[in-house]
């Protein structure tokens, strides 16, 4: 299991997998060429065998060695290869699967850490990679790569690429190739905290997206260029144009300091004393208030030393939550204490900050963000915030 996990692999319940075969309609004069990567005991393939007929060839690709799952069943060609790294002589009407999950690094950070060596070469082959990136973006990439003219993929992935700056080459790259239809599931996998989507792509006329809330159709667009995939409705378009402005026409958005800064940090403290004050992480921050007194982080730092580490540490600024979800928590910062992490705003121009503060912690702010962004992520990004609405004063 141990080893499973330091791959990246998730198992697929049965009831994803019978809610993705529902998608598929293959023609009965002819047979389809099928692919199952990191394939382990191929449950997609046995399942589409036994739903849609055995006239099909199947193949599948596992990294893993057979003694670390179940065989696959004998109508199965597998080919035990790394599939970022796989030269296949044949392209494919169906790629269908469950792909790895996961950063690649050292062992110490990141959970995919066997792919350590390989990372730098996945770097070059693939014209996605972009930031930290998950390993299930490449595959995605190199599935596409794989399909046959009008293929189809057929996979089962985390939410995140809906949303993060990780992924823009990816989206950009599935807008320019072909049809793009996602099946919001939620957190379907048990005891993992994963929100999952269904990526349905067919390869045909691009820049056309579809976006399903399970089997309801949510929202479609046929001039899509790559850019998040939000909840849009009526209401969230109505409430953006009510205001004139956004976050990041009145504010510069800062992050503030993360630990190894903090660690080498010559004015940061293990013990409290007279000049010092505690330094503040996301428990301190509250909706419109912040816990100053108490010092969850164990770190002390030179009060008048702060605006070292951070510039903007030193000036009355908001500070907007960064690990609370779908949720926008926002506070004022008139005592300019040093910070671990979250999102500062620094006002642009002169503007009445306290009633941004109050705006953004609003109910009508919070409906927004949910229902744009409901569980995808389990964080605020920077690009989220931005593009918030709110008014100018």
């Amino acid at each position: 299991m141990k080893k499973n996990r330091a791959l990246g692999a998730v198992s697929t319940p049965e009831t994803v997998i019978n809610f993705m075969l529902q998608l598929l309609d293959p023609p009965k004069t002819k047979s389809w060429n099928i692919l199952e990567p990191a394939s382990a005991h191929a449950p997609f393939l046995n399942a589409f065998h036994h739903k849609f007929g055995g006239k099909h060839t199947f193949s599948a690709v596992e990294y893993s060695s057979k003694e670390q799952h179940e065989p696959a069943p004998n109508f199965v060609k597998t080919t035990s290869a790394d599939f970022l790294l796989w030269d296949a002589q044949n392209r494919f009407d169906l790629i269908i699967g469950n792909p790895p999950y996961g950063i690649i690094g050292n062992k110490s950070h990141y959970p995919i850490h066997v792919f350590a060596n390989q990372k730098s070469i996945y770097k070059q082959r693939f014209k996605t990679w972009f930031g930290k990136y998950n390993i299930y973006g490449a595959f995605v990439e190199k599935a596409i790569d794989l399909l046959a003219p009008k293929g189809q993929l057929l996979f089962v992935v985390p939410a995140s690429w809906m949303l993060l700056d990780d992924f823009k080459l990816l989206r950009k790259f599935l807008s320019e190739k072909g049809t793009i239809e996602v099946y919001y599931l939620g957190k379907v996998f048990p005891n993992v905290q994963i929100t999952a989507v269904i990526l349905h792509f067919m390869k045909n006329s691009p820049n056309k997206l579809y976006l399903y809330d399970h089997a309801k159709l949510w929202l479609s667009n046929h001039d899509y260029n790559g850019g998040m995939i939000r909840f849009e409705n009526e209401w969230t378009a109505k409430f953006s144009r009510k205001f004139n402005s956004t976050v990041e026409e009145q504010f510069t958005i800062n992050f503030a300091a993360r630990s190894p800064e903090i660690k080498a940090f010559e004015f940061a403290f293990s013990e409290t004393a007279p000049d010092r004050t505690p330094l503040l992480t996301g428990r301190n921050l509250k909706s419109g208030k912040i816990e100053y007194e108490k010092n969850y982080t164990n770190i002390w730092i030179q009060k008048n030393k702060v605006h070292l580490l951070r510039a903007f540490y030193s000036k009355p600024h908001l500070v907007i939550g960064h690990t609370k979800g779908a949720k926008v928590v926002a506070a004022y910062d008139d005592r300019c204490y040093a910070w671990r992490e979250e999102f500062h705003l620094v006002a642009k121009q002169k503007t009445n900050t306290i009633q941004i503060m109050n705006f953004l912690n609003h109910n009508d702010i919070q409906q927004y963000t949910k229902t744009l962004y409901r569980d995808l992520i389990p964080h605020l990004t920077k690009s989220q915030l931005k593009r918030l609405p709110i008014p100018k004063i």
